[in-house]
Formats: structure tokens, sequence, C-alpha cells
């Protein structure tokens, strides 16, 4: 009796756990979210899970996402807007700049003296400029929400900079091609690659260094492959870089007004400004790292400073006149970029 009690009390326990993986078989929809990051990433642990559990909660059970970090569904990280369009993953989160030239518009948010320093704010102006100025980019997808990270740093292997003249003849990756236009700038010869190939390249001294956020140094361990990072003053950056999480647009038209709510009630103005925080967070965290290591972290003078954005003026303008041959009223779009941006800081 005392063995049939005892067999007893463990499958009550089980319950809860047996009905817990019955709920999850029970979901009505079911999506793969694929991406180019570790599952260690900041990005994977602390934005993209949580934002697929809370939209899994505000469905009421009714969904299921399953998230495909590192590439493991396979493909390489350019491929990854595709695979959204043509159905072949339900959800992506990946970065626009993998796919030069195919968010023109989007890219002004990317450019110097247009981001300077708040992930934030630049989260909630790409929100208030996307239907009227941005979403006709996104043909064939869904956009779920669109962010910064906290922006583009300088890392070096071992030159220390203080002025362009010290970048003059490096090789650097570039996360974008707006990113490339701010290498070419600064004297420097920009290298196109995806993130996670950085470290190899760093390395075996492909390049000389990034333009990168601090970030990325914790899940690739950058302190390891360079010496010195280096910002402007009062944390500004070189530009930034702009992502999205998007879905197949014929599964989200598919979906019923329900399932669709939740997935806009988890990516609102209070999530975009939540992911600008964990952002900067982690950029904090990144830098930190660095200076543990014994790596030089390099806070430009406000003087200095104001050199490199002399010098980066004209990338604005190269944007202008690219994106105008296409139609495009670069002008106006710098003007409300900047405009939202400075709506949005320091709420």
């Amino acid at each position: 009796m005392k063995t049939l009690g005892a067999l007893s009390m463990l499958a009550a326990s089980a319950l809860p756990a047996i009905f817990s993986v019955g709920a999850a078989n029970a979901a009505d929809y079911t999506f793969k979210l694929h991406h180019f990051l570790s599952n260690k990433a900041p990005a994977h642990a602390q934005m993209l899970e949580p934002w697929a559990r809370a939209v899994e909660e505000k469905s009421g059970g009714k969904v299921s996402i399953e998230i495909f970090p590192s590439m493991t569904l396979g493909g390489r990280p350019p491929e990854l807007v595709s695979q959204a369009r043509d159905g072949v993953v339900d959800l992506v989160w990946t970065l626009n700049g993998y796919t030069p030239g195919l968010f023109p518009r989007t890219e002004v948010m990317e450019l110097p003296l247009v981001y300077v320093n708040d992930p934030k704010a630049a989260n909630l102006a790409l929100n208030d400029l996307f239907e009227s100025d941005l979403k006709q980019e996104y043909k064939g997808l869904e956009v779920m929400f669109l962010h910064v990270h906290a922006g583009n740093g300088i890392q070096m292997r071992d030159k220390e900079v203080h002025s362009p003249e010290d970048l003059a003849g490096t090789a650097l990756r570039t996360p974008s091609r707006t990113g490339a236009w701010v290498i070419e700038a600064l004297g420097a010869s920009p290298a196109a690659m995806p993130v996670p190939d950085l470290p190899q390249a760093l390395q075996k001294g492909v390049i000389d260094g990034a333009f990168i956020p601090w970030e990325i140094i914790p899940p690739l361990k950058i302190q390891e492959q360079t010496q010195y990072q280096i910002e402007g003053a009062a944390n500004a950056r070189f530009g930034t870089a702009v992502f999205q999480v998007s879905m197949n647009k014929a599964r989200w038209d598919s979906l019923p007004n329900d399932v669709q709510q939740a997935f806009r009630e988890a990516s609102n103005e209070e999530w975009l400004a939540q992911v600008g925080e964990i952002w900067r967070n982690a950029d904090d965290f990144g830098i930190s790292l660095a200076e543990q290591a014994g790596n030089t972290h390099i806070i430009l003078t406000e003087e200095e400073t104001a050199v490199f954005n002399e010098a980066l003026a004209p990338v604005v303008d190269r944007w202008v006149a690219e994106v105008s041959s296409k139609g495009i009223d670069g002008p106006a779009l710098v003007e409300k970029a900047r405009a939202a941006i400075a709506k949005h800081s320091g709420q």
C-alpha cells in the first residue's frame, strides 16, 4: 500500500508538467523564429525570448513561438529576409544592412549625425515614421517591430584612435552600406561581413577593427581580439544599424484578429522603449567586460568628436543623393527622423 501510495503521489506531482507540455502542444498557431546570433547573445536572451513569451501569454496560449538561433535552420544571415518573404520560416530577426539597398528609406536612422546615442528615442522614432514613410519597403513581410542597437563604436585590434587620420589605411568591418560610407569618409577601407565572422577576421588580421556596438563583446569575446574601444563624447557613436523582427506576410494575413492583436500588443511603444534600454544596458556590460580584460576605453574629447562629425557630414549628403536618384525625398526624411528622435529624447 505504501508503494501504491508513493506511486500515486508521484503521478499527482507529474500532472502539472504533463499538463504544461500538453498545453504547449495544444497551441493553435506555432511559429519558427530564425536569427543569426547565438542563444547567449543579449538579442536572443534579453529581447527575443521575452518578446516571444509575451506574445504567447497575450494570445491566451493560442500561439507558440520556437526560436532557432545561429542560423540553425540553414542558410546565411543575408538570406534571412528572403527566408521570411518566401515562407521558408515564419519569423526572422535580422539586420537590415545584410541586404544592402533593400531598405533605403529605413537607412535614414543609421546615418551619423542623425542617430547619435539614444537607442530608445531611435526605436520610437522608427515607429513614428513606419506607416507614413517606411512600410512600403517591406513588401512580403509584416513587420513586428524595428529597432537599433546602441550605436557603432570603433573596436581596434592594436591601434589607438583619436582622429580620422588615425584610421587612414586601415581595414574595418562594416555592418551596412551606410557603415561602409562612414568608414570611407574616415579614410579607411570597409570590409563587409556578418558579425559571427568577426572574431576570426580580427584574429587573423584580415581587418584592423570594426564599427560595432559594445554589446557584441561578451558573446563573441571581442575583448580577446582587440585592445581599444573608441566612442565620441557623451556616448556619441558613428551611426547605428537597424534590425527588424518580421513575419511572412501571407502567414500574417491568415491569422485571426485576436492572434494578430497579441503580436501587436507585445510589440507596442512600451516594448520599443524597453528594447532601447536592453541594448543600452547590454552595451554598458560589454564595455565594462572589455575594461576588466585590460582593454583601453577611449572617450574622445568634444573637440575630437567635432572633428569626426565634420568628416562624417558628407555621409548624410551621400545618402540623400543616393536615395533621391530613386525618387525618395531624402532631405525630408532626414528632417523627419531628427525631429522624431528629438521628440522622444529624454523620455
